[in-house]
């Protein structure tokens, strides 16, 4: 739910591709006011362009929060236009991959509360999750106002401290295209086994989205939901001991994956 303060103050959205336009449609369906909306993005949609918000105009003085949602290698360029609104009374948010919030306090300072999120692309459907976590300055005010921010897109969650952002990197922020391969080997696998492509293609893609619905809507456990499908000596299990092996199964092959993508993360975040 938007909050009166951002009513009152205004929230100001720079950066406005994929990420924001996706925030930005779920605000809308939340009744944010259009005019209580400033975008600053050089390129604008014409969805942008159509929808009432204030896009490239004068800011507010003392807007309620700045979300800065450009691509990080813009982030040199674009935060110093905000510089003017580092204070204790506006809240940044920033969805920048790989920019820790240390970046935000030696340009805005170190009064300005800021709270860093990581959302993942399915968020661009309303299915994402964002990990987020605020710097000192940061009340639990602040934290739930983020938090109310990006769940118009999803799910989130508030980490314990900032060093845990790389291996969200690694499982959610890089996940959906270890699913998405996934959804890739398995239809080709069927092809193999001798179904048309576009049949194991709508196979895969229906199997993956049902079983992570059925995953997100029990009560039981992700083990407990395999052994439910796996009949012994059945065709489950005859996969499983091929995926389950202890050094080249699924579980070797996910636990390397996921440290690779988190020392990456590290490495970005480190310059």
């Amino acid at each position: 739910m938007i909050s009166k303060n951002i009513s009152d103050r205004g929230l100001v959205l720079l950066g406005c591709g994929k990420m924001g336009s996706a925030l930005l449609s779920g605000w809308l369906e939340q009744g944010i006011d259009p005019k209580s909306v400033w975008i600053l993005d050089p390129k604008p949609s014409e969805w942008i362009l159509s929808i009432g918000v204030r896009v490239n105009e004068m800011l507010p003085d003392d807007p309620a929060v700045v979300m800065v949602a450009v691509k990080p290698q813009m982030m040199g360029e674009a935060l110093p236009r905000l510089q003017r609104f580092g204070s204790a009374t506006t809240l940044f948010i920033s969805v920048a991959a790989g920019t820790p919030m240390l970046a935000f306090e030696e340009v805005l300072g170190w009064s300005t509360p800021i709270v860093r999120a990581m959302p993942n692309t399915p968020a661009a459907v309303g299915q994402g999750i964002t990990a987020l976590i605020g710097n000192g300055r940061a009340t639990e005010k602040d934290l739930s106002e983020a938090q109310n921010l990006m769940a118009a897109v999803g799910l989130t969650i508030v980490l314990q401290d900032e060093g845990q952002m790389d291996a969200v990197t690694g499982v959610s922020g890089s996940g959906p295209a270890y699913v998405f391969h996934m959804i890739e080997t398995l239809a080709q696998a069927g092809v193999k086994q001798g179904l048309p492509a576009d049949m194991a293609m709508q196979l895969a893609k229906a199997t993956v989205a049902g079983a992570g619905a059925l995953a997100m809507q029990s009560d039981e456990s992700a083990e407990q939901l395999r052994v439910n499908v796996t009949s012994p000596n059945g065709t489950t299990q005859a996969a499983l001991d091929v995926l389950m092996r202890d050094k080249t199964g699924l579980q070797s092959l996910m636990t390397k994956a996921v440290k690779a993508a988190t020392k990456r993360s590290q490495e970005l975040s480190n310059g």
